[in-house]
């Protein structure tokens, strides 16, 4: 496997920003042919990546650098007053840790909240070969979570990868009729209580932009880290 200075680099042509309407965006990829190790993928986090499926990749736009990569210092983290009745209301959850896999429960649940959540996304419509290639395939240490009740059923997953004294949050969907549950504020409550109990440094959350509405709850966990200008600075 290659070290980090021998990966091979791809820039995207010009794109619809995601993320802030009438925007264009660039996107840099690892080269798909090269097998990242578990150890370069952590350093390749350190330096803001993400992962997507088999895809590693971080905003590369010209002019624009809204998108800024976050992450939780976990053995800081303080839960506030309303996360805790977040926590108070999921307490009846089982939470079970299983490979990466498609299933059609699985996606029954993931069609149901693109369709209901993210229909204005590029997400939507959600399709079998879209889960399959953003989040079961993978050449990490990815697994799902399963958020169950009592009952046996399934009402949240939340997809995680392991990386060097971290964990990463790559993606979370739940039942969009379990409003009242908070579950995605949950899941990333969760994530963290998960990486403090593994004695883990970090809960990265992905990316932020200030104005993006649907990326503010990134905010309500703090302290947190920003990647600003190749630097991690804490924002308390």
């Amino acid at each position: 496997m290659k070290q980090l200075t021998e990966l091979q680099f791809y820039a995207t042509g010009e794109h619809s920003c995601s993320y802030i309407e009438g925007s264009q965006a660039k996107t840099l990829f690892i080269d798909p042919k090269d097998e990242v190790s578990s150890l370069v993928y952590s350093q390749l986090s350190e330096l803001g990546f993400r992962r997507s499926g088999t895809h590693i990749y971080r905003p590369h736009c010209e002019n624009c650098k809204a998108c800024i990569s976050i992450r939780i210092p976990v053995a800081y983290f303080k839960t506030s007053s309303s996360q805790r009745r977040v926590i108070n209301k999921n307490k009846d959850l089982f939470i079970t840790e299983k490979q990466t896999a498609f299933t059609d429960e699985y996606y029954s649940l993931y069609r149901e909240y693109i369709n209901t959540r993210h229909v204005d996304g590029d997400m939507f419509p959600p399709s079998e070969e879209q889960f399959k290639s953003f989040l079961v395939e993978s050449n990490q240490r990815s697994s799902f979570f399963e958020f169950r009740l009592g009952s046996g059923k399934l009402i949240a997953i939340a997809c995680m990868d392991s990386i060097a004294n971290s964990l990463s949050a790559v993606y979370t969907f739940f039942d969009p009729t379990e409003s009242k549950r908070s579950l995605g504020t949950f899941a990333i409550l969760w994530q963290i209580e998960e990486s403090q109990r593994r004695k883990l440094q970090y809960l990265y959350l992905g990316y932020w932009v200030e104005n993006c509405q649907k990326m503010k709850y990134k905010t309500d966990f703090r302290p947190m880290e920003l990647l600003i200008n190749g630097r991690w600075i804490q924002a308390t």
